[in-house]
């Protein structure tokens, strides 16, 4: 069985813990072991390096000499979580490329007993492991429940795909790997091309307004294609989309309604697992109506949800209204 060292990170224990729940949930099935980094610390988000560059790289820098301390047979060390992906890579990246910050680096780690030799450890995203190690024969193989006729929109923000210091995605712009598993899955991809664009980050606790624009955005674009719900690998980017989208749709005065899960929710629901331990519940924007479509019952709900709105009639399906020559017979 593959071993991986697993950076968990603070979102996924908290307000995102059903991607946390649903990624160990498949593990068994995927036949995979992810060992958690003890005692890790918080990543330090996005802001801490923007304002105290050296401890920020300190603070990540520990999390990676507690995981090379821990190798166990394997050197790579997987997050789900995008900023902790980042930040991890980043932080060795740039320890590797520049001997004076590594120094600096860990002289603050000795003062708690460790050092990191850069390069030590292979920082990873949970996305690229299952696209590139398990598979998705593999994948495909373990699905005992299509999500045949569920429209997903695959949103993968801004944080994997780029910088990506280790190359492992083909195309930062517009990648794939995403909708290859939904697709494996047996679900319907949807065309998203907003699917690396900026979900706004802590841009609600900043300016509203902006932060409601660039949710609407998003939100707007998978309603347009019909998605019965958006599919994240992001923590901040399903909180964003989930939880702020009623105070979205309160701003703008709209009624998009649509759910923003964790693609390892969709994986488990696939594999047959039970829908309440992948999380299932826990969203904001309810989830029940593209359940119902693969058949499956909701759990009851963990938190105030938001019921769907009236389905509203939809333009004709014989395209868009072409323009005209003056005088023209409509």
């Amino acid at each position: 069985m593959p071993k991986y060292i697993f950076y968990p990170g603070c979102s996924m224990e908290r307000s995102a813990r059903p991607y946390l729940d649903s990624t160990l949930a498949i593990q068994e099935t995927l036949g995979i072991q992810l060992e958690e980094v003890p005692d890790w610390n918080c990543c330090g988000a996005t802001e801490y390096a923007a304002s105290h560059l050296l401890p920020s790289y300190a603070l990540v820098g520990r999390n990676l000499a507690l995981a090379a301390k821990q190798t166990n047979g394997t050197r790579t060390l997987v997050a789900g979580c995008s900023a902790c992906y980042l930040n991890l890579a980043k932080t060795d990246h740039y320890m590797r490329h520049d001997a004076q910050l590594a120094d600096r680096v860990n002289t603050a780690l000795t003062a708690g007993g460790l050092q990191y030799q850069a390069g030590s450890v292979t920082v990873r995203h949970l996305l690229d492991v299952l696209i590139n190690d398990i598979g998705l024969d593999r994948i495909r193989s373990k699905v005992v429940r299509p999500l045949k006729g569920l429209r997903v929109a695959a949103y993968y923000g801004c944080q994997v795909p780029r910088p990506d210091y280790d190359r492992r995605f083909h195309n930062h712009e517009y990648p794939n790997q995403l909708e290859q598993i939904i697709k494996a899955l047996g679900a319907t991809v949807i065309d998203f091309p907003l699917k690396t664009h900026c979900c706004g980050g802590h841009m609600t606790q900043i300016s509203e307004a902006t932060a409601y624009e660039m949710i609407r955005q998003l939100v707007h674009g998978a309603d347009q294609y019909q998605a019965d719900l958006m599919a994240s690998l992001c923590p901040m980017c399903q909180l964003n989309l989930d939880a702020y989208q009623v105070e979205m749709n309160k701003f703008f005065k709209t009624s998009y309604h649509v759910p923003t899960v964790f693609f390892t929710q969709l994986m488990g629901l696939a594999f047959g697992l039970d829908a309440k331990a992948l999380g299932f519940g826990k969203e904001f924007v309810s989830a029940a109506a593209a359940l119902a479509k693969i058949g499956v019952e909701a759990p009851p709900a963990e938190v105030d949800q938001v019921p769907p709105p009236a389905k509203l009639p939809r333009g004709k399906p014989s395209g868009l209204p072409m323009p005209r020559m003056p005088g023209q017979e409509e």
